[in-house]
């Protein structure tokens, strides 16, 4: 269940790939906290059911890596909603190869979405919200990295580049950001598995890859590896509600590991 987050009543967001899973809780748990949230996403039938059960939310379709994209979201946004205080940069994308087997295309593809899809929601995110943009008010950009980003899993190469580029673009940009007096906070976020379908498509994926001889032994590996066993939606888009909120006022650069228990180990 989500938590209702005080600070955040009347705040605008754009919500990145969230037609479905991580990206729709999130936005729905800002809608319960009083947020106007712009969804974007390339699923669009899927991105404007969604934006259709949230009051009060807009839907646009959305590719993150491509630059004018981001530019008509961004204008949308404001023309619609009324102004910008909130970027949640979630969408992404996942494949597991051995990096013998992966090949430099679909590499590339994991670094395009993760990692300039963030970028592009960073940069077009301060234009907006810094001191005389189009919102001008500062505000919380919340990146979704992965525990990804903090260790190294088999499998998972391509990925881990990607969320560890993720991690520390986000510290770059929340110090920049601070020294330049913006107003403007920038956080990450880590998660283990969570049981939407990219997480079970990795469960699945260990066993074509070989790192499993079955589904029970790639269920039984990855559920060892959390201690307070899987995560869930509402988990993710608690700590995106807090980071977001003057609850976090003080909060900026900072990595939150929402694992379980995974990186303590």
């Amino acid at each position: 269940m989500s938590i209702r987050q005080s600070g955040l009543e009347g705040k605008v967001a754009i919500v990145t790939g969230a037609a479905r899973g991580l990206g729709a809780a999130v936005a729905a748990a800002l809608v319960a906290s009083g947020v106007r949230v712009m969804l974007t996403d390339v699923l669009v039938q899927e991105g404007e059911a969604t934006a259709a059960r949230l009051p009060g939310c807009a839907f646009q379709k959305h590719d993150v890596t491509s630059e004018s994209d981001w530019q008509a979201v961004i204008e949308k946004t404001l023309a619609n909603l009324g102004g910008l205080d909130i970027i949640v940069n979630n969408a992404g994308v996942e494949s597991m190869s051995l990096f013998a087997d992966c090949e430099l295309s679909e590499f590339k593809r994991i670094q395009s979405v993760n990692v300039d899809g963030t970028f592009l929601g960073i940069k077009w995110g301060i234009r907006a919200m810094r001191p005389n943009g189009g919102a001008g008010k500062g505000g919380s950009i919340v990146n979704l990295s992965s525990v990804a980003g903090l260790v190294g899993v088999p499998g998972l190469g391509a990925y881990c580049t990607a969320k560890g580029g993720v991690r520390l673009m986000t510290k770059a940009a929340a110090i920049e950001c601070a020294r330049l007096g913006y107003g403007i906070r920038v956080n990450s976020i880590h998660p283990a598995i969570i049981k939407t379908q990219m997480g079970i498509d990795v469960v699945n994926s260990c066993v074509d890859i070989g790192l499993a001889e079955n589904q029970q032994g790639a269920e039984a590996v990855m559920a060892g590896l959390h201690p307070m066993g899987y995560g869930e939606p509402s988990d993710v888009a608690n700590a995106v509600c807090y980071l977001a909120s003057s609850a976090a006022k003080w909060v900026t650069g900072a990595e939150l590991a929402l694992d379980g228990g995974l990186t303590a180990c």
